[in-house]
């Protein structure tokens, strides 16, 4: 373990049912409150789990509420660095992922179940407990350097925003950057931290032979639900600033208007792309909320916690977008944006908001100026 402490919990063992929903019920009864600076307010049974430990209910102190959860840092011995993947819906091939897990802690987030197949659950291990993949510009830069590999956009980060806060101290995002720009392949970004724009200086690099585009993530300009929706991200301030920043560097700068929550931020898309636009923002796309697995309860528990007025609403839109019996649908091409009605009206605003807001389509990047780097070419 890189840092952090371990402190024991008094609790008791149960088998898992054979269903999370059961196990949900059985964690949503015994941790009633929700840790200061986090997106989940409780650890949901590990769905590949046949035990599963449910801490005995016991009535906190007024000093015990609310506690700060600390977080922890592991070592990953990952022995490869790209990621593949073949869904038609994501837009890229390939992915580097230097963490697992992520500080940033939003509650919606699709990627937490990838922490159950660590062992841990998607609720606060995913924001607590984080693998950091320490040799992955080394391990990078020996596949870039392979024969086997076919010049194509590598994205930053496939599942996990690789500018999380550990990123500051860790440098490993920065690094693996370095790399690419190195061998000049092409890469995509994608976050909602600030923090990006400290890379300015690589990034140019690769912009000289459009071979990156940066997208910031923005939900809400509304800094009272960037707090508790996404609490360890930059507010929606930093993230237009940004955009300016990348704008004024020359660098392409897009943003994700993601996720589209129904009920909660959907009225705030036209406003989102309008402040972007202003910003700088070149291209623009959308995603409306998924909730694959344990989020969809830890969504449901966010809702009854800061929405319970909504929650029906709320769940009702995602019904409706989803066959009107479930609120995720996972299949392909229809699991980012929904279908029917509610669907197809987003769908309509984000292109009206777009084009008033004078945001153009995505760049091409290109391979053209990728060199495989022999160690003749770095003594030049």
């Amino acid at each position: 373990m890189l840092s952090g402490s371990n402190r024991e919990k008094s609790g008791h063992v149960s088998k898992k049912r054979g269903s999370s929903a059961v196990a949900y019920k059985e964690y949503k009864q015994a941790v009633p409150e929700t840790h200061r600076g986090r997106g989940a307010s409780g650890n949901p049974a590990n769905r590949f789990e046949a035990l599963h430990v449910d801490l005995d209910p016991v009535e906190p102190s007024e000093e015990e509420k609310r506690p700060k959860l600390p977080t922890h840092f592991y070592r990953d011995l990952t022995k490869t660095i790209i990621s593949r993947n073949n869904s038609p819906d994501v837009g890229f091939e390939t992915s580097i992922n230097p963490y697992r897990g992520c500080e940033h802690g939003c509650v919606y987030c699709f990627a937490r179940p990838t922490h159950e197949y660590l062992g841990f659950s998607a609720g606060l291990d995913f924001e607590s407990k984080i693998m950091v993949k320490e040799d992955a510009p080394e391990l990078l830069e020996a596949e870039l350097s392979s024969s086997k590999w076919k010049p194509q956009t590598v994205v930053l980060s496939g599942v996990t925003d690789p500018y999380q806060p550990i990123e500051r101290k860790m440098k490993i995002t920065r690094r693996c950057l370095q790399v690419l720009a190195k061998f000049r392949n092409p890469v995509g970004i994608l976050t909602k931290n600030r923090l990006v724009t400290r890379d300015i200086d690589v990034l140019k690099e690769l912009a000289a032979h459009n071979a990156i585009a940066v997208n910031i993530s923005v939900t809400s300009l509304d800094p009272k639900l960037q707090r508790i929706l996404e609490p360890r991200t930059s507010p929606p301030q930093a993230r237009l600033d940004a955009i300016a920043q990348f704008r004024a560097a020359g660098i392409p700068i897009g943003i994700m208007v993601a996720p589209i929550i129904p009920g909660i931020t959907e009225h705030e898309m036209p406003s989102i792309l309008e402040a972007c636009g202003k910003a700088g923002a070149q291209f623009a796309g959308y995603v409306v909320l998924r909730l694959p697995w344990a989020v969809a309860p830890l969504f449901e528990r966010w809702l009854q916690e800061h929405f319970a007025d909504r929650k029906e609403k709320v769940l009702g839109r995602l019904r409706a977008m989803h066959g009107g019996d479930r609120v995720y649908d996972s299949r392909w091409r229809t699991r980012q944006t929904g279908e029917g009605i509610f669907a197809e009206q987003i769908e309509g605003m984000f292109e009206v908001a777009r084009r008033r807001a004078g945001i153009g389509d995505r760049p091409v990047l290109s391979t053209a100026a990728f060199r495989r780097v022999t160690p003749q070419m770095e003594l030049l």
